[in-house]
């Protein structure tokens, strides 16, 4: 083996190692370079948490949770702190001398941590070694009155450089924030681009939006249109650097939750886990390309999949935001919407916005499409009541295992494996620890057959309303394919 080829091994495990994605083919081949790779633990994650609220009446719990990885490196650590805390040296980074709002002892086992009111800032998380692989933290806010109360959720992301919204708004009774938040040592430059029903929306103030080193950014979202749309689709680019985005949407009447990033442009999307009691639910799809979209609108039930009366398909516009009210479209059952292409095959993003509740009793979460749970997918800040997980096979069945980790003050971990059909949705009754104390971490691996999506409610009444929060269940990318390089790399030193 030459020293090129050692270099280029070298260079791969540190693009796997630091990004969790490094995947060579050779040429005239599909998949080759992946089947003959191995698959190893990521060494270093990012995650990226958005301030949490502005309301002095806010309460936020942080849940950290790594699982146990096989192969996985013997040290490390994890610690989420604040984005905006200055180092000894005046520069600011929270990696550098802040106080952990969480710090993890060990895989396998939740570490938690709290915070209260409006002042409560982002926060960057950095994990390594053994830490890394599957790390996930959960931001869950519970603001009990006043515009966007109820129940707020969200993952903390990983930083990238593009992002999708479909489902934000600048309605009159809606306050819609996009968060950005910048992890690095240097400024990211940032343009928003909005999407109504008319198509783009001109603005002279959301091109070159400057994040600076370690800060976060609330973008009112008000401030970058003109006349108020009721639906919107917001499109995140960064021209340099990289950020973390989410948008905080806020309604007077019905409560808030974030809204998180629809998975990439598709011609086929599932937005799983709709609450059997939603009272209504919202579609808002937008087609980025020039090409119109005609999308076949489908419901995956416990029985099957089903087309709602009166909504059997969708036309997009190409350029604009289109969206159709669903109605109470899961009847009292579990659901997840699947949408495909009519005829040939356009990208699109999509989003639901589900209400529970009726009156002035009603609380407010959103569903944005996914990918599927792939290797693994995990979601931390369970209890032993209040959590529903839903799983969606919308072509063909799989069989599924689900882990409960120990819970965050004690307990043993239990799995149970599931069979979900072909076509449809389950809301399973996940196991919950045994001994549970505090809260507990779930983690979803597909066993056998096709693909499956997944996502995980909370839920908790209060004073009659019923506040929710849902977050959907990707792979987590705690390992890559590292190929083998006497097998692949050489191939391509040849060609």
């Amino acid at each position: 083996m030459n020293r090129t080829t050692l270099s280029l091994i070298a260079a791969v495990t540190v693009l796997a190692a630091v990004t969790g994605f490094a995947t060579i083919e050779s040429p005239g081949t599909s998949g080759g370079a992946a089947a003959a790779a191995t698959r190893l633990p990521v060494e270093r994650t990012s995650l990226l948490c958005p301030q949490p609220s502005t309301s002095d009446i806010a309460d936020t719990a942080y849940t950290s949770f790594t699982p146990v990885v096989e192969g996985a490196s013997g040290s490390g650590k994890a610690q989420l702190q604040s984005a905006t805390e200055e180092s000894a040296d005046g520069k600011k980074g929270g990696a550098k001398s802040a106080e952990p709002v969480v710090s993890p002892k060990e895989p396998g086992k939740p570490a938690t941590g709290d915070t209260s009111g409006a002042d409560a800032p982002a926060l960057v998380g950095l994990a390594s070694g053994k830490f890394a692989p599957g790390w996930t933290v959960q931001e869950t806010t519970e603001v009990a009155a006043g515009v966007g109360r109820g129940l707020l959720g969200v993952n903390c992301t990983a930083p990238d450089t593009e992002f999708w919204f479909p489902g934000a708004s600048t309605a009159a009774q809606r306050t819609d924030y996009v968060h950005l938040t910048n992890p690095d040592d240097a400024a990211a430059v940032v343009d928003i681009d909005l999407y109504g029903k008319d198509g783009t929306l001109k603005s002279t103030v959301a091109d070159g939006i400057t994040v600076q080193a370690h800060a976060s950014e609330p973008i009112l979202l008000n401030t970058l249109a003109g006349d108020p749309q009721a639906d919107l689709t917001v499109h995140v680019k960064v021209r340099s650097g990289r950020i973390g985005a989410a948008v905080q949407a806020l309604d007077a009447k019905t409560g808030g939750d974030w809204l998180t990033a629809s998975t990439d442009p598709a011609d086929g999307l599932v937005m799983p886990g709709i609450p059997k009691d939603a009272t209504s639910v919202r579609l808002v799809v937008f087609a980025p390309g020039d090409t119109d979209a005609d999308l076949k609108v489908r419901l995956a039930s416990p029985s099957g999949t089903i087309t709602p009366a009166g909504n059997e398909t969708l036309h997009v516009k190409a350029g604009m935001t289109a969206a159709v009210d669903l109605g109470d479209v899961t009847r009292g059952e579990a659901g997840s919407l699947v949408l495909t292409p009519t005829g040939s095959s356009v990208p699109v993003v999509a989003a639901l916005r589900v209400v529970r509740g009726k009156g002035a009793d009603q609380e407010t979460a959103f569903i944005p499409a996914t990918a599927p749970v792939g290797a693994r997918a995990t979601v931390a800040d369970n209890s032993a009541k209040g959590s529903t997980l839903a799983l969606t096979a919308p072509t063909e069945g799989a069989r599924v295992k689900v882990t409960a980790s120990a819970g965050s003050g004690g307990g043993t971990a239990v799995s149970k494996t599931f069979t979900v059909k072909g076509g449809t949705t389950q809301d399973v009754e996940a196991p919950v620890p045994s001994g549970l104390k505090g809260t507990y971490a779930l983690t979803v691996e597909p066993v056998s057959g096709g693909p499956v999506y997944a996502s995980r409610m909370l839920s908790a009444t209060r004073e009659g309303v019923p506040a929710f929060t849902i977050q959907n269940l990707p792979d987590d990318r705690g390992t890559v394919s590292v190929p083998d390089a006497e097998q692949d790399l050489s191939v391509l030193l040849e060609q």
